[in-house]
This record gives C-alpha cells, structure tokens and sequence, in this order.
C-alpha cells in the first residue's frame, strides 16, 4: 500500500489531523496499513531472543517503548475500551471484564438468556451488545478508532479473542472473526468457499439461518482443558502440556492471513490472540505452559510477517506488538503461606527456592459476610483447596466441606470452601454486590449510602489482603483517594461506588519471574487487574514505514497511546482521546524530547484506629497488632506535550503503619 485516498482526500483528512496533535513534518508523510497485534497479558520482561526470537527482532527494529502502562484497572475488557477509543474509564463509561449493571435483558454468544442481576463478564459479543441496547446505543461514550477509520473510507477487521475484539468495531462497520462469531455473512461465507471452518457458533448471530455450519466445522476456537492436581480444580504448574490456547489462536491467525488479509484488504487491522494470558492464570507465569504459550505466539508473529512479505505488504505494514496488561503469580505473603513443591498431582513440603503458591485467593462476599455485611458476588459455592492458602504448619485457610442435602450449592455432594452468593432477585439498599475481577473487586451499593460505603471501606483498609483503594468522588473517607484522580469517574455514573486493588509485591519471586498479587477467588495461579507494577507495565514495540528505526522510547507511553498514534498515521480525527500522539517514536518528530515530572500522590488524611487482620483467618481473629492506620501512595509522572499535560499511573499501594 503505497498511498491510501480516503472517503474525502488525503489533503482534507491530514489537516483534520491537526485535532491529534500531528506536526507539520509528519503531515508530509504518507498513512500506511497498519496492523495492532494484542499479546494478552505479554510481560515486556518475557521478550527474549530464546522465547520469543521474533517479537525481539521486531523491538530491535522498529520502537522499544521502555515505559508503557496498562490502564487501571488492568483488566482485559478495560484496556480493549482504551484501545478503542485512546480513552480512561472515566471518559468511555465502560467497566468490564465484570461489571454489575441489573435492567439489560438479552442473550450471550451461544443464544442463552443472560440474568443480568448477577454481574456480567462482558468477553462476549453478545453481552456487549445487550448493554449497548440498554445503554441507549452508547456502550462506549466516546467515537471509536474503528468509527473514524470508517467514516475516512478506511477498510477495518478485528480478529480475534471474543469481547475485546468485537469491542473495537462494535457497531458492526468492518470485518469481524472472534472465537464465536464471523461479521458480515458475506465474509462468513466466503471464508467457507476458501474452505475455512467457521466459528461453531456463528449461526446463532444469523438468527434467519443466513449462515449455517457444514457437516464438517467443528469447532475451531475450541481451548484445551487445564491440567489439574489430584483434587480435579487446582491447576498443576509442573506439566509440560501445551499451551491452552494454541489451536484457537493458529485457526484465528490462518483465516486473517489466508482469506482476511488478501481478499478484504484492511487498512487497519486488530489481532487479539490470548495468549499467553489463559495458559498464565492457569498455571503462573514462568513455568513450562507459559514458555511454550510464548513460543507459539511469537510463531505466529514470524507467520504475519511472512505473509505480508509474500503478498507484497512487508515494506509498506506497520505492526504494532501491545499487551493488555502485565501479568503476575498469585501468591500471598510468603510468611504465612510459603511456596511449595508438588510431586504426583499432589501439594509437598515447603520449598522457598523452586516451589509453588498455594495461596492468594480471596472472596471479598465471604469475608464481608463474616463482618456481617450482606454481601452477593453472583457466584455459587467455589471450591478452592490449595490457592485459597496452606500455611506454614500444613493446616489450611479454609477446609473443604461437603453440602449433604444440596441447601447450600444446589446439589447434595458438592464440595466446596465457600458457599453460594449470588445476587437476590431484591437487592437490599443496605448490600454490595461484588464484581470479582481478579486483581481488583468493584463494590456497589445500590442505595450509595456514604455511611455504609465508609464502613465497607474502613473492612477493606483492615485486612492485608486489600491494597489501593479508590471511591467516588461523592465520598470523602480517609485514607482513600477519589476516582477521578486516576481517571475512573464517570460523569453518568457508571463506575461502581468503590474499587479496591489486592494487595500485590513487585519483589517477590515465583519460578524465576517477579511480582505476586491476592486475587478474586478463581482458582489461578496467574492474575492481573492491580495496581501493582508487574500488571500496569507492559509490552509496546511498533515497526514499520511511520515508526523510528532501531529506537528505544524512554519516555512514559500508554495503553491511551495507541489509537491516538494510529488515528495520527491515518490522518482521521479522534478528538475525545485522553491519550497523546506518541510524536517521538514516528518518522519526522525523532528529536522530541518532552518535559516528565514524577510524583507521589497521597490522601488528605490516612485512616487511623484500624485492627488489621492478617489473611491466615477469614473471621479477622489474626490480628497483626503492629499496625494501625492505612493511607494510599499513588505513583505518577506528567509528560507535557505542545502545552498539554498527561499523566501515568505507574502504581498505586497501600501503606499501613
């Protein structure tokens, strides 16, 4: 692609190129395709001439962004809505993985009713298109890179993992193929004339049968199953399996390379694989699944550059590698709960050097429930043996227990270590519903009583468990800081009443990799969605015709980056983006250099006369007696650029003393 006409004329989309911060050098270089390839959950620090040979070539190429950061909270759905837009949560209303949001009715990808009085996990199509139904059209609050790329006569396609995919182009203006679905049946069904297997559940998008599955499909996108210890529900880290996602990923890439891709033309395309994320949460970053997560990956990679070589596309395609997010063990504090080995699908003896966690799963519903709250997280009974915590003497956090008569879970013989909470058909005004998202939990309360959250805050500034806690900007309660200081408050209310980081450690060490954070009970040993370091620091590298050439970009980048940079290159506006045109790494601004100041953000007042529970006793018994009070530090840094100020959120903790 040596010159691109958009739907007016390359001269009047560069000058609208003005409203994204474009010097007048780069408005004489020409827009070429660009291709954004997502690595979910891909540490910057996993990049390797051993694991993942060609992503490293490509950073020593193009642009190595050394200071990139994952918007918080660094969750999946969250970073697709910035990648979207160039926006915060603030800015673009959206809250996922998991939000709570009762009134939408619908149904999700494989055509069931959804209930949304339970909180939603928004990773389906689907889903996302009941809320945007209820939300009156406006899922998102702000255009999209995708809308704008349209409106300019530009060709898009989105590839990949449902939800965050399908979120870039959500109003169904370009190609789709995730993992339950291909848009529009025109492409569905030229991908069948190419002999390309669908999706198994694209049928159910076509509701009048415009598409139908041949005898042959299968099922393309299909994960594999984790490989478990003796119990059958926590994942064995020691196999040498696959990575979990290998097939689906391979299938996902062929179809853009060998129909997507030549036919369709895109001029901006989306790959969002999930790897290495799924094959992290269930067996930890750093162990063998994780490595060969990285190796089949990074093939895939060596096959997109292949292919755009043979089509002729090579010297004329960006590519830009991003993650999500970082990604980090679960693992709780090593005093209580010290690593472990396992021998034949079974927990061992304490091994501090080479071992595993066997903790760092919390239920916020099940702890507040205890203090007495009512508390719902949608979930039923969950049975979390080992990453719910073994202590150092052997005994466990929470042991199992069996419903005889099936009152509890709803079957007679289930086991479990916390029991159902889900959502009633009535919410009480004095309740919280949780929306468990991993590394963070949202609280709402429906009646947002300031008495109530300030009481539900001070729980969570009592055990060690919790980390930075964030509240809307209604409340004023000690030791907190309010939303809209990291840009989460949201102006038609969507954001939940208080959002709470776990409390992770950026030194802690598990199989050879750094960084440990408690998590929403799930039965992982891989997490994001904190604060912590190891998830808001991530993987950005660009190579291509508008990016430097062997260039290391030291300054603060981020996730708010990329589709402003992207929106730059083409010459379309994207006006409400919160985030920069990332000047210095493109062709013609290689000699800016913008002013970054760092700073430590703290509240007004810290919390004071805290008992603080430690996490070995989920009925707060375990006092640690030598702290009393909690405040938060919020790292940042502010770059200014031509007059206008950015800022990063490095990290966030808690500080108890």
């Amino acid at each position: 692609m040596k010159r691109i006409l958009f739907g007016s004329s390359l001269i009047g989309a560069l000058l609208l190129g003005s409203c994204n911060q474009i010097t007048a050098a780069q408005q004489t270089i020409l827009p070429h395709r660009t291709i954004i390839f997502v690595w979910d959950g891909m540490r910057p620090d996993a990049i390797s001439q051993t694991d993942t040979p060609n992503l490293y070539a490509l950073q020593q190429k193009g642009v190595k962004f050394a200071d990139n950061h994952s918007t918080y909270p660094t969750f999946t759905m969250m970073n697709a809505a910035s990648f979207a837009t160039g926006s915060f949560p603030g800015t673009t209303g959206f809250y996922g993985n998991t939000l709570w949001q009762p009134g939408p009715t619908g149904k999700d990808a494989s055509g069931a009713n959804v209930d949304f009085q339970q909180p939603a996990f928004t990773e389906d199509y689907a889903i996302l298109q009941d809320l945007d139904a209820f939300y009156q059209g406006q899922l998102l609050l702000v255009g999209t890179l995708f809308q704008a790329a349209q409106k300019a006569g530009l060709k898009t396609a989105a590839i990949g993992k449902s939800g965050p995919a399908f979120l870039q182009d959500y109003k169904r203006g370009g190609t789709i193929l995730d993992e339950r679905h291909v848009w529009p049946a025109s492409v569905a069904k030229g991908l069948q004339a190419a002999g390309i297997k669908l999706p198994i559940l694209t049928p159910v998008a076509y509701p009048n049968g415009d598409v139908t599955l041949s005898a042959d499909n299968g099922n393309p996108t299909a994960g594999k199953s984790k490989a478990t210890l003796n119990d059958k529900v926590s994942s064995d880290p020691t196999v040498g399996t696959t990575e979990l996602n290998a097939d689906a990923n391979t299938y996902m890439m062929s179809a853009y390379l060998n129909y997507i891709l030549p036919t369709q033309k895109p001029d901006l395309s989306l790959i969002w694989l999930r790897s290495p994320d799924s094959t992290e949460h269930s067996y930890g970053v750093g162990t063998p699944a994780f490595r060969d997560a990285l190796h089949t990956q990074d093939a895939l990679l060596g096959q997109l550059q292949a292919k755009l070589k043979t089509l002729g596309y090579g010297d004329d395609t960006n590519i830009i590698v991003v993650s999500d997010h970082g990604h980090s063990n679960v693992a709780g504090d090593t005093a209580y709960f010290p690593l472990r080995s396992i021998t034949g699908g079974q927990t061992g003896a304490v091994d501090a050097a080479n071992g595993y966690s066997v903790s760092g799963d919390v239920r916020t519903a099940d702890l507040m429930t205890r203090q007495g709250f009512k508390a719902f997280d949608g979930s039923g009974c969950i049975n979390d043996p080992v990453m719910s915590g073994i202590k150092a003497d052997g005994s466990v956090v929470y042991a199992p227990k069996t419903d005889v008569d099936g009152s509890i879970c709803g079957k007679a013989g289930t086991v479990y270590t916390t029991p159902s909470y889900r959502v009633p058909a009535t919410v009480p005004s004095d309740a919280f519903v949780i929306a468990a998202n991993g590394g963070s939990d949202y609280l709402y309360n429906p009646a947002h009583d300031p008495v109530l959250v300030a009481k539900a805050v001070k729980f969570l500034q009592s055990r060690e468990e919790y980390g930075a806690i964030f509240v809307d900007d209604r409340y004023n309660i000690p030791g907190t800081l309010p939303m809209s200081r990291v840009r989460l408050e949201n102006t038609a209310g969507r954001n939940p009443d208080i959002m709470v980081s776990f409390s992770s450690n950026p030194s802690a060490v598990v199989q050879g990799f750094t960084g440990t954070e408690y998590e929403s009970a799930g039965n992982n040993r891989g997490m994001h969605g904190s604060f912590g370091v190891t998830d808001v620091h991530n993987t950005l590298v660009a190579a291509g015709p508008n990016f430097r050439s062997g260039a290391s970009n030291t300054l603060p980048t981020g996730n708010v980056d990329v589709a402003p940079t992207v929106a730059a290159i083409f010459g379309v506006p994207l006006p409400q983006a919160d985030g920069r045109v990332l000047n210095e790494a493109l062709v013609g601004g290689e000699n800016l250099n913008y002013p970054v100041q760092s700073q430590t953000v703290t509240p007004t007042s810290s919390a004071t006369g805290l008992s603080v529970a430690r996490p070995t006793d989920p009925d707060g018994k375990d006092l640690n007696l030598a702290v009393t009070s909690y405040s938060i530090n919020l790292q940042t840094k502010t770059l200014t650029q031509n007059g206008k100020t950015y800022t990063y959120f490095d990290s966030a903790a808690a500080v108890r003393k």
